[in-house]
């Protein structure tokens, strides 16, 4: 047997790798991704290595995940009960699909990742597997085996795993797009998050006492230049992260409903993100009439829940992105940002599909708009308002 394991270079993913083998006498082939988050891909392989893969797969995947899966959730808007904005979701169906890919060249008999049965991870990546490859078997050995963390550490040890002190009692997750941070004290909600957990974003106190402006150029609703400088999507994020951060802008905190039913306090770290969506919904509003916007609320929130539950592999994804980029054809412009001491607001915006007429909407004396069309507007406007109420108070009295 043959088994593909998505593997982070963990405790808990180094030791299914022996788990796996001795559980399904399996081969196991390693695959890593460069998603942004920082780490060391060669120590990570080498520690792989060590413990009898068969093969290693170190696979850089910022600008595939930046281009096919976090620049559409900026044209959608995407952010998951108006709080956060996917970060952790939209990776989960691109490492499921690198999974397929190298199960694939392997011939493999199956793939396997470190989820536990209690979040959103195990559906998005099985959902995305099965879609892809509904031949390949999917095993889970956190939410089958049921370890707990000392139980995993003694066998570790009995089966030659390198055991490290634990660096930290939070379970950190990230990206390009965020940091998601859980357990410990962030278990109990009434609880303010430690400034311990913080990574990307100055606290207050520290931030600079005099504001920070960015400007942000997008074409086609994608951002493509930072501060008058064209830049690729990998290394706009990644600047702006650093310029936000430093702000203290890019902090969340909030409890969210889980797929599996739980409602669950989560803190994340993502100013690139928040700064983009904010500056996009800004210039949306600019240049889409009120009904294509009325309408995009919807999409985009159905959107994003489609994301955050798993289903990056239904069609209705498609279909929504399908109205989104019509739209987004002509969401093309310029946002400036001004950052002061963890607030971010629009300072200014401009683009050449503007629907704001300054002839139209001044007060002065050069104003085109004809006050005399309100009257005859007013009474076709309101009419079967008023006419609804004129019936209701007859039939009272």
């Amino acid at each position: 047997m043959k088994v593909i394991l998505a593997y982070s270079g963990g405790l808990d993913t180094s030791v299914m790798i022996k788990w796996l083998q001795e559980k399904y006498g399996a081969e196991v082939v390693t695959v890593t991704l460069d998603v942004g988050q920082g780490e060391d891909l060669a120590l990570i392989e080498e520690r792989a290595r060590k413990l009898g893969v068969v093969e290693h797969y170190s696979i850089d995947a910022k600008e595939e995940f930046v281009e096919n899966y976090v620049f559409p959730a900026v044209k959608a808007n995407a952010m998951y009960e108006g709080k956060y904005p996917v970060s952790t979701a939209l990776s989960r169906p691109l490492i499921a699909k690198k999974l397929v890919e190298v199960a694939e060249k392997h011939g493999a008999d199956a793939v396997a990742h470190g989820c536990t049965g209690k979040g959103n991870d195990q559906v998005r990546i099985e959902v995305a597997v099965r879609s892809l490859n509904p031949d390949l078997k999917v095993i889970a050995p956190v939410r089958e085996w049921g370890l707990t963390r000392e139980a995993e550490i003694e066998y570790a040890r009995k089966h030659g795993v390198p055991v490290e002190e634990r660096r930290s009692i939070y379970s950190v997750d990230q990206n390009l797009w965020g940091r998601s941070i859980e357990c410990g004290p962030l278990e109990d909600p009434a609880e303010e998050p430690p400034e311990e957990i913080f990574e990307w974003t100055l606290p207050l106190r520290e931030a600079p006492d005099q504001p920070g402006y960015v400007s942000i150029k997008f074409e086609r609703g994608v951002p493509v230049e930072l501060n008058g400088e064209r830049l690729d999507g990998v290394s706009l994020i990644a600047r702006l992260n650093k310029l936000a951060g430093m702000h203290g802008v890019g902090r969340i905190d909030h409890v969210e409903d889980r797929l599996v039913g739980i409602k669950s306090r989560e803190v994340y770290e993502c100013p690139a993100a928040l700064c983009i969506l904010e500056a996009h919904r800004d210039l949306e509003k600019l240049v889409l009439t009120k009904h294509e916007l009325m309408f995009k609320e919807l999409v985009d929130r159905e959107w994003a829940h489609l994301v955050y539950t798993g289903l990056w592999a239904d069609p209705l994804r498609e279909d929504l992105e399908a109205f989104i980029n019509s739209c987004e054809d002509r969401v093309e412009g310029e946002v400036r940002l001004k950052l002061f001491k963890g607030s971010l607001i629009v300072v200014g915006r401009s683009s050449p599909y503007s629907l704001y007429e300054h002839s139209l909407a001044t007060y002065g004396a050069e104003s085109r708009f004809d006050q005399s069309w309100s009257k005859g507007f007013i009474e076709l406007w309101g009419l079967q308002s008023m006419t609804a109420r004129w019936k209701k108070r007859r039939k009272e009295a």
